[in-house]
């Protein structure tokens, strides 16, 4: 549905995006994520045709009518209740559709009990809801979301993530995010980006194969320089640190050998261990590895 094929932008001699290719199924979520300046506002800007690109093209497959943009610090006129922020992008989009639409999103947004109240006086995270529900109350086909839950407590990301999800199959969405954890919760695919350039594209799964149960934490009340002195050098041991005092993170390069070792071995140094828990691979830690 939203495909780029070389893509950049250049302000002077600088490249906020760099010759990006990037492929987004009809119906699926998709996550772009990178450091702060990586080049997904700019992205999200282009797609959205508030940015003109350097070079490239871009297709979002469907007509601009039909696409829906959220920024990340949504403003509305003071003076309007939610309700009336509401109504006029309902009126604006899909003048057609029942007006119980606006109450539906309005209550999905978290906000039925605050309807009537100017927005003028709204925080900044209720206006990120708000503006999540202007962007669905016309019924988008493409949604493109730019850091929706920045600014959310968690019970605002909930909704927004529950919002997200509910979108899927229904609309294409793309939204940018440094919320990691939110990304991989709702996303089908992931775009990591750099330097204006992407590092990966595909599913979180593509991602995370053959990383997961390669992470042991160790925690014990006592010894920690003994465990990390016993493991190291060990032919299954990657490394031995402590981040911290009575925990020692061990990588494995073999973890069945990990399995049927590293209780004995932990036996034979006579320190008190309080548990041994397996590390599952998530986005966080292979985003930190291709990105440092």
């Amino acid at each position: 549905m939203i495909q780029t094929v070389g893509l950049s932008k250049k302000y002077g001699s600088k490249f906020a995006v760099n010759d990006v290719s990037i492929n987004v199924a009809p119906g699926s979520v998709y996550g772009l994520v990178g450091p702060n300046g990586a080049g997904k506002t700019t992205i999200l800007g282009i797609l959205a045709g508030l940015r003109e690109a350097t070079s490239g093209s871009f297709d979002l497959g469907v007509p601009a009518s039909r696409v829906a943009v959220l920024p990340d610090t949504p403003q509305f006129e003071p003076w309007l209740t939610a309700r009336e922020v509401i109504q006029l992008g309902k009126q604006l989009t899909a003048p057609d559709s029942p007006l119980d639409r606006i109450d539906e999103v309005l209550s999905d947004a978290g906000l039925a009990d605050v309807a009537e109240q100017r927005v003028g006086g709204f925080s900044r995270g209720m206006l990120q809801r708000l503006g999540l529900a202007a962007t669905v109350v016309g019924d988008p086909e493409v949604l493109l979301l730019d850091e929706p839950s920045s600014a959310l407590d968690p019970s605002g990301r909930r909704d927004v993530l529950d919002l997200v999800g509910q979108l899927r199959g229904k609309a294409t969405v793309m939204f940018s995010s440094h919320i990691l954890g939110d990304v991989q919760e709702v996303c089908d695919a992931v775009g990591i980006v750099q330097d204006g350039r992407l590092l990966y594209e595909g599913s979180i799964e593509g991602l995370l194969v053959g990383k997961a149960g390669l992470t042991y934490q160790v925690r014990v009340r006592s010894g920690t320089e003994a465990v990390v002195s016993g493991l190291s050098g060990l032919s299954w041991v990657e490394s031995a640190q402590s981040p911290s005092p009575g925990l020692v993170r061990v990588i494995v390069t073999d973890p069945a050998a990990a399995e049927t070792a590293l209780v004995p071995m932990l036996a034979t140094m006579d320190v008190p261990v309080i548990s041994i828990t397996p590390q599952t691979a998530d986005l966080e830690d292979v985003f930190l590895e291709l990105t440092t």
